[in-house]
């Protein structure tokens, strides 16, 4: 497979042709951006962490029965795609109050919800991402009420496994986004899986090893997304 010409660089991604009309080829970046664009950095080897990390969790889903867009790991910082049409939506999953929440229920980071929380964002820097229902997405065209009824039941799965196996590898999975889109009218998890898009905390210790080391200027950011990746990649081995 062959790749052509760039369709999209977001802040953490490049998009590029394929002579696949089913494929995307994807380039992680080493980039990083937190409060929606505002703070800018780069963390070294982030690329190579999230494009191995997200592969890897990518196929651990699939053999669970969840499917995604992943096609094929090419190198250190790409992966082969299915091309899809991404819904304007983020689904945010929660177990454990942190970060935004904190702020919106009056509850200190680290207190565990009576059950797993699901959130809806629409995708929109300019505007701050902001929360939006399941109505708001049919009133705008984003998405069906059945089809936000799919992502929501595809992303309580993914909870169940992803939790399993960030517990094997004593990691606290608090909370976590996911995309999704479509291809021939069936709706595939999308997006990535990685330190960028999920809030890991070593489960003894409760240390963040994830984004909001860059987010809160904790230090440590690479070795952080080092030891989640490794941690997880020996679960998965032994799985």
């Amino acid at each position: 497979m062959q790749k052509s010409a760039m369709l999209y660089e977001g802040k953490a991604k490049k998009i590029y042709d394929t002579d696949d009309q089913n494929c995307f080829w994807v380039e992680y970046k080493d980039d990083a951006t937190a409060f929606n664009g505002v703070k800018k950095g780069t963390i070294v080897d982030k690329g190579i962490i999230n494009n191995k990390m997200s592969a890897m969790m990518f196929k651990y889903l699939e053999g669970k029965g969840i499917e995604t867009h992943f096609v094929e790991l090419l190198n250190d910082r790409e992966q082969i795609v299915r091309r899809l049409d991404m819904m304007p939506l983020e689904v945010v999953v929660r177990n454990i109050v942190a970060g935004s929440l904190s702020k919106r229920v009056g509850k200190d980071e680290g207190y565990v919800l009576a059950s797993t929380v699901l959130e809806l964002y629409y995708k929109d820097d300019s505007l701050g991402d902001p929360m939006v229902n399941e109505t708001h997405a049919q009133a705008m065209g984003w998405a069906s009420i059945e089809e936000v009824e799919t992502m929501k039941k595809i992303a309580l799965r993914v909870n169940e496994e992803m939790a399993k196996l960030t517990a094997k590898a004593g990691i606290t999975l608090v909370d976590y986004k996911l995309e999704f889109g479509k291809a021939n009218g069936k709706i595939f998890l999308g997006d990535e899986i990685s330190p960028d898009t999920c809030r890991f905390w070593d489960t003894e210790t409760k240390e963040k090893l994830d984004k909001d080391r860059f987010r809160r200027d904790l230090g440590k950011v690479e070795e952080a997304y080092v030891e989640v990746y490794s941690r997880l990649k020996e679960a998965v081995e032994n799985a």
